[in-house]
């Protein structure tokens, strides 16, 4: 059994390694986690947050006035070519895949589902992955099924750290199970500690 603070032993998980931007992803109880997260954030946060959850791709999204009501920064659902800001939480519209451009933009696209989802995690992951290398820590949380884990094991390859919330925390175990299984993690965390270790990361250089 996962022991729900317990931490895989990697100095790139150390908690002095600064990142430019936390990516994060959740499907079913991932809602309830974001709020942990998100609502233990100090204004002062300087990395870039995207954040990609599945959602109904005809159903507007009310992610943006639920999340910026309990965090301290600025939260926006971006358009296509905005520049990825420091200290901003970005959150993925419903019915596009988010991705990451070379220069540190956002793109939006509306090709086919990845993992049954549109937006995907494993998109977010990946493309992030490509640019941000080691400057970049991915975390994957609750959902019902196996989107994220290929995404945290570029992420890995590339040198950034992959975060997994604790199976027996989650209300839908399979997507942080499937990744742990993968082998796609550096460190597991329940919410609570993940919220205090990530509101701790120290600004980037």
């Amino acid at each position: 059994m996962l022991n729900p603070s317990s931490v895989t032993s990697q100095p790139r998980d150390a908690q002095s390694r600064a990142y430019d931007l936390v990516v994060i992803g959740g499907s079913a109880g991932g809602i309830e986690v974001l709020n942990v997260l998100l609502g233990a954030l100090p204004a002062r946060f300087a990395p870039a947050v995207m954040i990609v959850t599945h959602l109904p791709p005809d159903s507007p999204s009310y992610l943006v006035q639920a999340f910026a009501h309990r965090c301290a920064l600025p939260v926006m659902e971006p358009d296509a070519g905005e520049r990825i800001l420091p200290g901003r939480v970005h959150i993925a519209p419903p019915g596009y895949h988010m991705l990451v451009e070379v220069d540190r933009t956002v793109a939006l696209s509306t090709d086919a589902a990845v993992r049954f989802s549109r937006p995907s995690i494993d998109v977010l992951f990946e493309s992030a992955a490509a640019v941000y290398g080691e400057r970049l820590l991915a975390i994957l949380l609750s959902g019902a099924n196996d989107d994220g884990a290929q995404g945290l094991r570029r992420v890995r390859a590339q040198g950034g750290t992959a975060w997994v919330q604790t199976p027996d925390s989650a209300s839908s175990p399979e997507m942080p199970r499937a990744a742990i299984e993968r082998g796609a993690s550096d460190s597991i965390f329940n919410p609570e500690t993940m919220a205090r270790r990530l509101a701790a990361l120290p600004a980037p250089l």
